[in-house]
């Protein structure tokens, strides 16, 4: 695939995620063979008019992810600035299909991880890491079956992001908590609490961390400093509505919420 090619396929993702539609599929031409082509599609959003980048998403770290979706292994996303809010913020779902919140670990990172031949180990990836902070992704699909739509058209399509919070800045003794062993509770207004953990995030949102160093650097790019990692869901994602407020309890790392606008 071409450049060309690829900037009409993200020009029209794009498209359709600013008017609330959904594609069936990508025009065959316009279509990615694998994640490589799908993560050159990813990377021309911006230019396509949907904001600079502020970091990036996993998606899929768990096995119900990845059966939710139609995938086998975790895709990685980029958050846009367009996409980015603050915590307790007001949002609207909009067209928004998945209608779904995601309590997640996100960390910001100090220092680049450059591509390289050798892969990063956990232990080096940590060592690069600035801070940890809380998070709530709202993911959607500019394919009306994301399911079925594959692996590459998924990368193609920013791995289903859509809306993302970020929230405080957790203690630095964040550090030493055993982050996979470590409980969330999430809830959605009055309904009963749902309750994850880190371990529902690829083992441990460390080892979610390295996978998309090194995901990212076989594709040829760098995860910098100063941007955001939101490690996927620690829990079954809360199921959402208009109207609806979500907040997320990481105990004593701190707590994150935001209310989604009621109809109009």
């Amino acid at each position: 695939m071409d450049e060309t090619m690829a900037r009409r396929a993200s020009e029209l993702l794009v498209r359709n995620w600013r008017e609330g539609t959904v594609i069936d599929a990508l025009p065959a031409p316009l279509r990615p063979a694998d994640r490589a082509e799908g993560y050159a599609i990813q990377a021309l959003l911006e230019h396509a008019g949907a904001g600079a980048p502020r970091g990036w998403k996993i998606a899929a770290t768990s096995t119900a992810g990845q059966r939710h979706i139609g995938v086998d292994g975790p895709l990685a996303g980029r958050l846009l600035a367009s996409m980015v809010h603050r915590d307790g913020a007001t949002i609207a779902l909009g067209a928004n299909r998945m209608r779904v919140a995601e309590p997640e670990f996100a960390f910001r990172m100090g220092r680049d991880l450059a591509p390289r031949a050798e892969p990063w180990s956990v232990d080096e990836v940590m060592a690069r890491v600035e801070a940890l902070h809380l998070a709530i992704e709202v993911p959607d699909s500019r394919f009306a079956d994301f399911a079925t739509a594959g692996a590459a058209q998924l990368v193609a399509d920013n791995a289903c992001a859509d809306q993302f919070v970020l929230g405080p800045e957790a203690p630095p003794a964040w550090r030493g908590i055993d982050l996979a062993a470590h409980v969330v509770h999430g809830r959605v207004g009055d309904r009963a609490p749902r309750e994850g953990r880190g371990s529902n995030v690829l083992g441990d949102p460390r080892i979610a961390l390295a996978w998309i160093a090194n995901e990212l650097s076989r594709h040829g790019m760098t995860l910098a400093a100063g941007q955001f990692v939101t490690t996927g869901t620690c829990m079954q994602p809360l199921e959402i509505g208009p109207g609806d407020e979500v907040a997320a309890d990481f105990g004593v790392l701190g707590r994150v919420s935001l209310r989604f606008a009621g109809p109009a």
